[in-house]
């Protein structure tokens, strides 16, 4: 009986410690720490922005028409030029060459012209006074008809070996200031190859690729604002100039060109820039529930947010889906699915789940 009494003794005495270390285990368990934010109207405005990169508004790349060594080179990186300027010379053998056989022809051609004309000169003599057939006569016609032929077009082919002469020389196109340096002397290049670079134009341009889903909010002509990281505390008007009918295959946006209203000194080619559009056809200004970008997740279903529902001073965690719109600069429009007050977790979405305990952080 004693040892039946130790043993339910024993027992108690164990339940009562599991007890306790349940209850002391249950107080360590604190919900989790949620970071939040309640829910309101913002002002938001209908300026839409884009980046880009500066650049003259005529760029010229400076190249010859024909292959060959490079002899000279008289272009410096922000060397200013002026229009007709010599920049470049080639060595181009193969048109000096063709340039010397092409005199070499034409001076054969002219003998042959000569002798052709002398020949008809003395038949058309013989012709009129009986002593010569008239198919000696014709024949003699069409020996100079065929020669004069030959010297006209000797001397039209060395007007053209003269102009692949003049190809071996670059002179510059307008006024404007070398951007870049690409070739060096004494370099072997081929027909086409871009030297250099000349920036040509008075005004800068701004290039901009534009998605499928705002291009049609961009008109030619609209007016815009400018700013440049460089060029703090300054922005610099300008009106779209440009707009491209189709995608750009390399970045899958609208090229669109942006043209500043007047020249600035302090800009440069390569300038990030920042380009405010500002649409007309609607309100500038409108409040919309607006919420973080990061507050936003995605699953199967569609879009949703992590609703923070309070209930008897406790908090838990309840997925909503919702419906947005485009992204402003604060965050995501929400359509639907929320309301004004309504607090939202702003921080660790893939650490929540619907119905989990949480703490206001």
């Amino acid at each position: 009986m004693k040892q039946f009494i130790k043993i339910v003794s024993l027992i108690i005495l164990i339940c009562v410690h599991i007890s306790c270390s349940e209850k002391t285990a249950e107080k360590q368990r604190q919900p989790k720490l949620v970071k939040y934010q309640q829910i309101g109207l913002s002002i938001t405005s209908n300026n839409i922005s884009y980046s880009g990169v500066s650049q003259q508004n005529l760029v010229i790349d400076l190249s010859f028409r024909t292959n060959g060594t490079i002899t000279k080179l008289n272009v410096k990186l922000g060397q200013q030029v002026k229009k007709g300027e010599l920049l470049a010379t080639l060595d181009n053998v193969t048109s000096r060459l063709s340039y010397e056989q092409a005199l070499n022809n034409k001076n054969a051609a002219k003998s042959s012209y000569n002798t052709a004309k002398s020949s008809l000169d003395r038949a058309r003599t013989l012709y009129e006074k009986g002593s010569t057939s008239l198919s000696d006569f014709e024949q003699a016609k069409n020996a100079f008809s065929t020669a004069n032929q030959n010297y006209e077009s000797s001397k039209r082919a060395i007007g053209i070996q003269q102009e692949q002469i003049n190809y071996g020389y670059i002179y510059a196109p307008q006024d404007g200031v070398i951007a870049a340096v690409l070739s060096e002397i004494n370099e072997n290049i081929a027909t086409g190859q871009s030297i250099a670079t000349l920036n040509a134009g008075d005004l800068m341009e701004i290039k901009l690729g534009i998605p499928e889903s705002n291009i049609n909010r961009i008109h030619k002509n609209d007016k815009v604002d400018v700013v440049f990281s460089a060029i703090p505390n300054q922005t610099f008007k300008g009106f779209v100039s440009e707009i491209a009918p189709a995608v750009s295959a390399e970045a899958s946006t609208y090229p669109v060109r942006i043209t500043l209203n007047e020249s600035i000194s302090a800009i440069k080619s390569g300038m990030a820039a920042s380009v405010r559009f500002q649409e007309n056809n609607i309100k500038a200004i409108q409040k919309s529930l607006i919420v973080p970008p990061q507050a936003v997740g995605e699953d199967y279903s569609g879009k949703f947010v992590f609703l923070i529902v309070e209930k008897d001073s406790t908090f838990s965690i309840k997925k909503q889906t919702v419906s947005i719109g485009k992204l402003v600069q604060n965050g995501f429009e929400i359509h639907s699915g929320i309301n004004t007050g309504d607090r939202i977790a702003v921080a660790g979405l893939q650490t929540l789940l619907d119905g989990q305990k949480v703490r206001l952080q």
